[in-house]
């Protein structure tokens, strides 16, 4: 098993497709293959082995792509470091994953402390001028095009992700081969991606939705990946018209950007489907998608240490607010602090069995003995089930706030808020009080052009839900703090 196989397999049968889409350049899965194996002999060449981890430090650009696949040839293990991340980050995930390659630009060079990280040998600049480092394109292109892959034990680890963990350093998401393989295929099943399908990437590569669910699933069904830098609307919205883009997925902030932005003038009509995950769509988003777009965007719900996908919503009855019901293979149920599952309707911690399950967090056998017990991985998402086996996530278990005793789950809140017809987005928090232990606030972006007060906001929300559960605070603001998935930052609102 290797998860690279599914290049090889697509180069077989489908050589002159196009695998990647980049900038208007056009690479084949002939020639992605090809290039794969050149930097995999490339590396080979340099000492790479089966277990040698390999860092990504990558925006969203072909050799991301080939790096990775490259990697995996080999056996080796690749680590993907967020674009974002500075000196000291970079210093902290190579080297507490002992990274022997790091492969990155030249315009993030400077963020890798070669002196500091004592088992990384060499860096290779995939983009921009190499200087006095390797210089990538050289290298594959004094190698040989052909290698096969190196067959891997399906516990192998194929892929660390680095979870962004809101205290304390980062911890390592350690993704076997199947881990990567299974949930995959699970996500082009679920999806119903086919070779035809022209699938858009401009989320993160170096996180498990763009990695796993978007890039690997679509060459895992041998269809062609659009790839961006970023999310910038012209460009991704020509794009759709010039690539007639079938698929585009995307996180909740998008979604919302795009309703509120006229698209009059860009050619959609080939989008069969839209998906999001990262974060619950509001119901009145969705139902705003499906009248302005014509489609429901479906949704999604998994986590790093889950590969990522787990639960989905869904193949034959979709269920506004749910995020639906497990994934083929995988089990899902909600849970009291011991695992023992609760009652259906009744809150508890949402706990994962299933190939999809991470082999642990690199090097931290104790956080991997605390998340993952008796075989079922606990998430630290609140949730409950309905009677039809469909699940819903109502808060993170960290995000829940403690109101003078009362427990208030900031995403029903915001359900709440986003009823409002002025109100573009929202984030509710907890702040410390000295009385209270916590209140309950609410930053939140106006739409372009509509005026409303906290005054009148709060009156609408003490109208609309129990008073405990009324943001004693509402700061109106023109942008709430995201990551680079579009996730709505809390722990930078709380002051964490």
């Amino acid at each position: 098993m290797n998860i690279a196989k599914n290049v090889e397999r697509a180069s077989l049968y489908f050589p002159e497709k196009a695998a990647l889409i980049f900038e208007g350049r056009i690479y084949s899965y002939r020639e992605l293959n090809e290039r794969v194996n050149r930097l995999a002999n490339a590396l080979s060449g340099l000492g790479v082995e089966k277990g040698d981890r390999v860092g990504v430090f990558l925006p969203n650009i072909p050799a991301f792509v080939i790096a990775y696949y490259a990697a995996q040839k080999l056996g080796a293990i690749a680590v993907s470091i967020n674009v974002m991340s500075k000196k000291r980050e970079v210093k902290y995930i190579a080297g507490d994953s002992g990274c022997k390659i790091l492969i990155t630009a030249s315009e993030l060079r400077e963020e890798v402390p070669l002196e500091e990280l004592p088992e990384l040998q060499k860096i290779i600049i995939a983009e921009g001028e190499a200087g006095n480092d390797p210089d990538m394109e050289k290298l594959m292109s004094e190698a040989s095009g052909d290698r096969r892959c190196l067959d891997m034990d399906p516990d192998d680890p194929a892929a660390i992700l680095y979870t962004s963990g809101t205290t304390g350093f980062p911890k390592g998401a350690t993704l076997t081969h199947r881990n990567v393989v299974s949930n995959s295929a699970s996500a082009g099943n679920h999806s119903g991606v086919c070779p035809e399908d022209r699938m858009q990437l401009f989320l993160p590569l170096f996180h498990c939705f763009g990695q796993n669910f978007i890039m690997n699933s679509a060459f895992t069904k041998c269809a062609t990946l659009v790839l961006h830098r970023r999310f910038e609307l012209e460009p991704v919205l020509s794009a759709v018209a010039a690539h007639r883009v079938t698929m585009l997925f995307a996180v909740p902030t998008i979604f919302i950007h795009l309703l509120n932005t006229d698209t009059s003038g860009f050619d959609l009509s080939s989008l069969r489907y839209t998906f999001t995950a990262a974060a619950t769509l509001p119901k009145e988003t969705s139902l705003q998608w499906k009248d302005k777009f014509g489609m429901l965007p479906y949704e999604g719900y998994g986590l790093t240490e889950c590969s990522p996908h787990t639960v989905y919503n869904h193949n034959f009855r979709f269920k506004h607010g749910s995020i639906g019901t497990p994934i083929e293979n995988v089990d899902v149920k909600v849970a009291d602090y011991e695992g023992n599952e609760v009652p259906i309707g009744e809150q508890g911690e949402i706990i994962v069995r299933g190939p999809n399950v991470m082999k642990g967090y690199w090097n931290k056998p104790e956080e991997t003995a605390k998340a993952i017990r008796n075989g079922w991985l606990h998430t630290g998402d609140i949730g409950k089930m309905d009677d039809e086996g469909y699940f819903y996530i109502t808060d993170r278990l960290k995000d829940m706030i403690n109101a003078a005793g009362f427990n208030v789950y900031p995403n029903e809140v915001e359900q709440v808020i986003y009823q409002h017809p002025c109100v573009q987005e929202a984030a509710v928090y907890g702040v410390a009080d000295p009385v209270r232990g916590e209140t309950v606030h609410a930053s939140i972006v106006l739409k372009e052009g509509m005026q409303a007060t906290e005054e009148s906001i709060i009156e609408f929300l003490r109208s609309n839900m129990s008073a405990y559960k009324v943001p004693r605070k509402i700061i109106l603001t023109q942008e709430l703090p995201k990551s680079p998935t579009g996730k709505i930052l809390k722990r930078i609102l709380r002051g964490d």
